[in-house]
């Protein structure tokens, strides 16, 4: 029984694993191609990115809350609402990328206000006014992909994402630097490139979705009558599922910006950028399995089987915990082998301190992720059966009496950068335990998002 339930969660889970990396080398082949452009163009693209995730996670995690909606829909044996939660799931995308490039008219001002130089401030609303015109397709996308992950069908997300990575590679390399002809555009070349590849994603993904089965077993059609009721029914509980995600990008933005505002600024933004972009890595594994959790869990409380929904998710978080303890225990033992993925002699004494310190925060990285783990996959089982509000609420109050604020009450301290990732550690058990005690409650096992 254990065996046939790890092969149903990683029969899900690996396509999405594979997905989301490519979405991450696609966000690394972004940082190369400007690293080679200009170190002023790849300084000011990290800083946009911080901002744009915030109002992008939200409307991502929103619309790709449709996944939920689907996985109850089978469960409960009402296939032809499928159809409909999608195509309405569609209509918020939209709204929302229209909504969302709308900011453009606003970013002169905003990044004005963030006070860095004005030659830095004209290449960040270049970027973001660029990079703005991908938030439509990216929604559609998710919803694509919800679509699939709901079904539990999830080897088309590999394709989906994959022409979007190798339209970007392609388009980088034109669009940057004026190759093959093309204006040369710089870092606003960069933010089209991301928009058209992903516009090509949406595509694929919207040829797929047309497919004859999909009309027949789901009732897909385009352009159908939109169902009110079903969408305020969406939104109550797909808005609260994105605002986690916003909600914790924006509080780990303003926690790597007082990292730079440390007495050892630059060394300590450095290393936290590494240990940032290596923890990102490594939870990939253990975020497609909790994706998967959450398709389990909306299917079998739409089956009325609440046992197998936890049984489920216990499971999840076993292949997770086991997978997260072999590579936690890598950074503790060969911290070495990921310093040398970014490892710079051209400043011999900055990347001397550098690499002094991040092996001490791969350390706590270490017990962030084993955390995290029993964190992504329980808040996952959770929003599967619907307990959205919930997992906001703690994503909304947590990290910043927990994480951010003593980090800035502390930044003379000496080893600030230590002692903040000890917060930022200590916030990740204690998000986890409340999420722990509140799945063992057993609340969610009557909750249901396609009964009114």
């Amino acid at each position: 029984m254990n065996r046939n339930r790890y092969k149903q969660i990683l029969n899900i889970a690996w396509p999405l694993i594979i997905a989301n990396s490519f979405w991450n080398l696609q966000l690394t082949i972004d940082r190369m191609f400007l690293g080679q452009f200009s170190t002023e163009a790849l300084g000011a693209a990290m800083a946009v990115m911080g901002v744009f995730w915030v109002p992008m996670a939200l409307l991502q995690g929103t619309s790709s809350y449709v996944t939920t909606f689907i996985a109850q829909y089978i469960g409960a044996g009402e296939n032809e609402k499928v159809g409909e939660v999608t195509w309405n799931a569609i209509v918020i995308a939209v709204i929302g990328g229209v909504l969302f490039m709308s900011q453009n008219l606003m970013s002169a001002w905003f990044f004005k206000l963030i006070g860095h130089g004005e030659s830095i401030q004209a290449l960040e609303v270049q970027y973001f006014n660029s990079i703005a015109y991908s938030a439509l397709p990216t929604a559609l996308v998710a919803v694509v992909s919800g679509f699939y992950t709901g079904l539990g069908h999830t080897k088309k997300i590999i394709l989906i994402n994959l022409i979007g990575l190798l339209l970007n590679a392609i388009l980088d390399y034109v669009l940057i630097f004026g190759n093959f002809g093309f204006p040369k555009m710089g870092i606003a070349g960069a933010g089209y490139a991301t928009a058209i590849a992903t516009y090509g994603s949406a595509l694929l993904g919207f040829y797929f979705l047309l497919k004859q089965e999909n009309k027949l077993k789901y009732k897909f059609l385009l352009w159908q009558k939109l169902n009110f009721g079903l969408i305020k029914q969406f939104l109550k509980f797909g808005l609260p599922s994105g605002l986690q995600w916003a909600l914790e990008g924006l509080a780990f933005t303003v926690f790597l910006i007082i990292m730079g505002r440390l007495p050892n600024g630059e060394v300590a933004l450095a290393s936290s950028s590494i240990a940032v972009t290596v923890m990102m890595l490594s939870v990939l594994p253990s975020m497609g399995v909790a994706q998967a959790v959450m398709t389990l869990v909306g299917k079998h409380l739409g089956e009325n089987k609440p046992d197998q929904a936890q049984y489920a998710t216990w499971s999840g978080v076993q292949v997770s915990l086991f997978y997260m303890s072999i590579v936690a225990l890598s950074f503790i033992l060969i911290p070495q082998f990921y310093m040398s993925w970014f490892e710079n002699n051209n400043d011999f004494h900055l990347w001397s301190q550098v690499s002094q310190l991040t092996p001490q925060l791969l350390k706590i990285v270490a017990i962030f992720t084993l955390l995290d783990s029993l964190y992504l996959n329980i808040s996952f089982a959770l929003k599967g059966a619907g307990d959205t509000r919930f997992v906001s609420l703690v994503a909304l109050t947590i990290p910043w009496p927990v994480m951010v604020i003593p980090t800035y009450l502390i930044k003379e301290w000496n080893h600030a950068v230590v002692w903040a990732w000890s917060f930022a550690a200590l916030y990740s058990l204690i998000v986890a335990s409340i999420l722990y005690f509140r799945f063992r409650q057993g609340l969610w096992k009557t909750m249901s998002v396609i009964k009114v």
